[in-house]
């Protein structure tokens, strides 16, 4: 069951789910809007000649400028979110665009999953999909989360994104083939 701002709220007073900070405008009526952060990295296209799930690949930092960064055209990045969450056991949540801003041609995903138990911020996959430059501002709600009560008490994620910070490159060739 997806979870009312009503309930969300709820579970963050009882200590229950934790996303800090937030302030009330970023609690909509069944998800919570997330900020844009300050941390952006992209593959280093100059050093890297194919990518491969077997290998790491090379990312560079992109420093935003008078707290603004510009998005080119059919070009892809990694952000993070200002907002840390922390989620029990028994809620999952999806990360979705606004659909205002994808109506932009800005695409925003993180794989659209977060796992009970995840703790950290979320690293966002954003893409311009369209042919002019988008320009983003740091601390604009970009995202949302959207919650769901899971059927019963699930195992805690463990996995290598656990208490990421900041934009948080693949590690796909840690998996177990």
């Amino acid at each position: 069951m997806i979870l009312s701002g009503k309930s969300i709220l709820s579970k963050i007073n009882k200590k229950e789910l934790e996303i800090s900070p937030l302030t009330n405008e970023q609690v909509q009526p069944a998800s919570v809007d997330l900020r844009l952060g300050d941390h952006f990295v992209t593959i280093d296209d100059y050093n890297e000649s194919v990518i491969t799930l077997n290998e790491p690949v090379a990312y560079r930092k992109i420093i935003p400028r008078n707290e603004r960064i510009i998005l080119p055209p059919q070009t892809f990045i990694l952000a993070t979110t200002v907002e840390t969450i922390s989620l029990p056991n028994n809620v999952t949540a999806f990360v979705e665009g606004r659909s205002s801003i994808g109506r932009l041609g800005l695409f925003i995903q993180n794989a659209g999953w977060v796992d009970p138990g995840f703790k950290g911020q979320i690293t966002l996959e954003l893409f311009n999909a369209n042919r002019l430059p988008i320009e983003l501002t740091i601390g604009r709600r970009i995202c949302q989360l959207v919650f769901a009560e899971v059927n019963e008490e699930a195992e805690p994620y463990k996995g290598k994104y656990l208490n990421q910070r900041g934009a948080t490159s693949s590690e796909i060739f840690k998996d177990i083939m």
